[in-house]
């Protein structure tokens, strides 16, 4: 369940009201004075279903989205939602994808330390290294605004989501690549260290690789709209992370003119994660409107 607050002027509220009562899935329909000399606030229970056409209606009196609050409440209920707890509101699914197609400084900060322990997990043949690079990066966000931004035709939005995806990766195979430098200079790489020990899967393009990478995307895109995001980060970065830190270490110790399949790998896995997250939303989209 859900709680809509609206505030503004007294006579355009009690409009806004009496809208809101005609609307099927908002209940409990409140006007009251604000405490403000001519004006009101009028809250509404809505139902996650009606959350948007709720929300369409304000638009249309021309209320300024500051004087509007959508909140989610917990029901505690021996049916707690029903189907309702699984339903989606495409305002804010597009409100959530805006934010995270940007690239703030923490969001490169994270990918930066992700690439200094990729870059470790590459050089020490790894794997608890790299998964715990996976679990602090945030690449996942970038990717799922991308997909959003696919599904409702907002063209900029794949553009700024699909770009910080790439300066966050960029970001990491340049950390990747100043470890490998760093341990190269000082003569500190491990005995008998060889890139091919890592790079079975960073290099090759195989059915195992597609579908991965597209199991991926439908994971990510269905925890980004549970904000179960941190528990499925990892599941999207398997298919970044690793190439990225692959490539970068290549470059640091010199051997990039070798290694270069492993962009290959990296494109397709991005790929495929544009495709089966844009597919999950696009499905319960679909589903949405009948």
């Amino acid at each position: 369940m859900l709680q809509l607050r609206v505030y503004g002027d007294t006579t355009a509220m009690a409009a806004v009201a009496a809208r809101l009562q005609g609307l099927p899935g908002a209940r409990h329909v409140s006007l009251a004075d604000a405490g403000t000399l001519g004006a009101a606030l009028v809250t509404a229970d809505v139902r996650a279903d009606a959350a948007d056409p709720a929300l369409e209606t304000l638009e249309e009196f021309g209320i300024p989205a500051d004087d509007v609050a959508l909140v989610r409440l917990d029901t505690i209920a021996p049916d707690a939602g029903g189907s309702e707890a699984s339903a989606l509101i495409w305002a804010d699914v597009l409100g959530q994808a805006r934010m995270q197609a940007r690239a703030p400084a923490r969001y490169l900060v994270l990918m930066a330390a992700a690439g200094v322990i990729a870059g470790l997990a590459v050089l020490n043949n790894s794997a608890t290294l790299i998964v715990g690079a996976m679990a602090i990066s945030p690449d996942l966000l970038p990717i799922t605004a991308a997909c959003t931004g696919i599904v409702f035709g907002r063209l900029h939005l794949v553009r700024r989501g699909i770009t910080a995806l790439l300066v966050g990766l960029f970001i990491a195979g340049v950390f990747a690549a100043l470890v490998a430098l760093l341990f190269d200079q000082l003569d500190g790489l491990p005995h008998g260290f060889t890139l091919h020990e890592f790079s079975a899967a960073q290099t090759h393009v195989n059915a195992t690789t597609i579908l991965v990478a597209l199991t991926a995307g439908v994971a990510g895109m269905l925890a980004v709209e549970t904000r179960a995001n941190f528990a499925v980060g990892v599941a999207i970065s398997v298919t970044t992370i690793p190439a990225t830190a692959y490539l970068g270490v290549a470059l640091g110790v010199g051997q990039l003119h070798t290694s270069l399949s492993a962009v290959a790998v990296l494109a397709v896995n991005i790929a495929m994660m544009l495709t089966g997250g844009s597919l999950a939303l696009a499905v319960q989209r679909a589903w949405a409107g009948r």
